[in-house]
């Protein structure tokens, strides 16, 4: 089993960044991807970025390519999603997932999610 912990949403105005934390616990060494997917109200959850746990690849959406960056710290066991030039659509209720797949982009690739934390840009 692995533990995903999100952390870091929050209120913001476009044009702000913000960061987003994944602490992971458990036994991670069966996993090989972390991804960061995003679901709005009336919308069906959507993918947003990956890593293997490696850190060697990644992988973004097109919405998001040369504004979000993911990385991760593997002595803390935790991804981070940097998201820089916010716009109202990028509202959300993000999610961290992590599954035995790299840099997958479907949600059924993914085996555990966390409890996702809002992100509410406004004009």
């Amino acid at each position: 089993q692995v533990q995903l912990a999100e952390s870091g949403g929050g209120l913001v105005q476009a044009g702000d960044s913000l960061r987003l934390s994944c602490a992971a616990s458990g036994r991670t060494g069966s996993t090989y991807g972390v991804g960061w997917f995003r679901q709005a109200p009336g919308k069906e959850r959507e993918f947003v970025a990956a890593i293997t746990w490696t850190g060697g690849n990644t992988n973004y959406a097109d919405s998001v390519k040369g504004r979000f960056t993911i990385s991760r710290d593997f002595a803390k066991s935790t991804v981070y999603l940097q998201m820089n030039s916010l716009k109202p659509e990028d509202t959300a209720v993000y999610y961290c997932t992590a599954g035995p797949l790299n840099i997958a982009t479907r949600v059924a690739d993914y085996k555990y999610w966390g409890q996702g934390t809002q992100v509410t840009v406004s004009l």
